[in-house]
């Protein structure tokens, strides 16, 4: 029991050691870390300032040799082709056990494909219905580093990381629910993959937009901004029930004073009475009613010719009065001559 109790401090020791002296390790690594696209070329130098008996470079692909005689080693690679790859570079310091330095490598690959479609859905998108919208990734590494990003139009709606730390190139697929409204109509939705590998990868980071944005067609019903409204007759009435809605509505017009059937959404004329008139809007999503409520200008006459009258009335009245208190007034002037 005692004998194991020693050998236990002794491994435990050795570890401390070991550990000590990687954390003092003399070796000096430019740059420290590497992004390299795959296939791509990198170097990287590993230099000591310190007396050796030997340094060099340990690598499943292109291995630097131990040296005696040199202080920087280089580990140069043409053409890097190998996804989980970790090189180290060390060293036997003339003082001190073998120590090494760990060179983290990032091998990445922009997505093959990214594409954006609707799930279980082909025809036109109605309002106020949800629906799933679906952006494929393909062929892209390591994914933890990437981002798929929504827009519509020009504005971010929604965006998704992974916490996978497969180095190869993966497959996949980000969903999105959205509800469209009337104001969706026509809009543009896409989905973005991007690539933020750090400082030392590329800047600005790689974007890879779907191949062809969704172009979203939304069905919705009529509404008029208002259900009422009052119209002056004049000399030409119009009496506009144009309203947007997708498909496009057909008109119908009801009146005790129209006799025709009228499909326009707009009616112009200057022999419409007085009187209402109901317009209904109709299209496969539903209808809304507008009623138009027209008066006659006669009833502006009639006040002016009240009004007209009245000052007249007025006026003869001043002018009577005028002539009794000025003839009054004579006859005094008469009297008061004859005394």
């Amino acid at each position: 029991m005692f004998q194991h109790l020693i050998v236990y401090l002794f491994a435990v020791s050795q570890l401390v050691s070991l550990t000590g002296a990687q954390d003092e390790c003399p070796l000096q690594l430019n740059p420290q870390r590497v992004v390299v696209r795959y296939g791509g070329s990198v170097a990287v130098t590993c230099n000591t300032s310190v007396a050796h008996k030997g340094i060099g470079w340990e690598a499943s692909e292109r291995l630097v040799p131990m040296t005696r005689n040199q202080s920087l080693i280089t580990w140069r690679v043409s053409e890097l082709t190998e996804w989980d790859i970790n090189p180290y570079c060390y060293i036997n310091p003339n003082k001190g056990a073998q120590c090494q330095i760990e060179l983290p490598v990032t091998v990445y690959k922009t997505p093959d494909s990214v594409s954006i479609s609707t799930v279980i859905h082909t025809e036109p998108m109605k309002e106020g219905q949800q629906y799933e919208l679906q952006c494929d990734v393909h062929g892209v590494a390591p994914v933890q580093y990437l981002t798929v990003k929504w827009y519509k139009n020009q504005t971010l709606l929604n965006q998704t990381t992974f916490s996978d730390t497969i180095e190869t190139p993966v497959n996949k697929t980000v969903t999105l629910l959205i509800r469209p409204d009337r104001a969706d109509d026509g809009a543009q939705y896409r989905c973005e993959a991007e690539l933020d590998l750090g400082a030392e990868g590329p800047q600005p980071p790689p974007k890879i937009n779907s191949t062809e944005p969704l172009n979203v067609e939304v069905y919705y019903k009529p509404r008029h901004s208002s259900s009422t409204e009052t119209i002056i007759k004049d000399d030409k009435v119009m009496l506009d029930c144009t309203v947007k809605a997708n498909p496009a509505p057909d008109y119908t017009w009801s009146s005790d004073h129209l006799n025709l059937n009228i499909s326009s959404s707009v009616i112009k004329s200057s022999a419409l009475s007085p009187g209402k008139y109901t317009c209904n809007a109709t299209n496969t999503q539903g209808s809304d009613i507008k009623v138009f409520i027209v008066k006659s200008t006669g009833t502006r006459h009639t006040f002016w010719t009240v009004l007209i009258v009245f000052l007249l009335l007025v006026t003869l009245i001043v002018i009577i009065l005028f002539c009794f208190f000025s003839s009054f007034l004579m006859k005094c002037c008469d009297i008061n001559t004859l005394k």
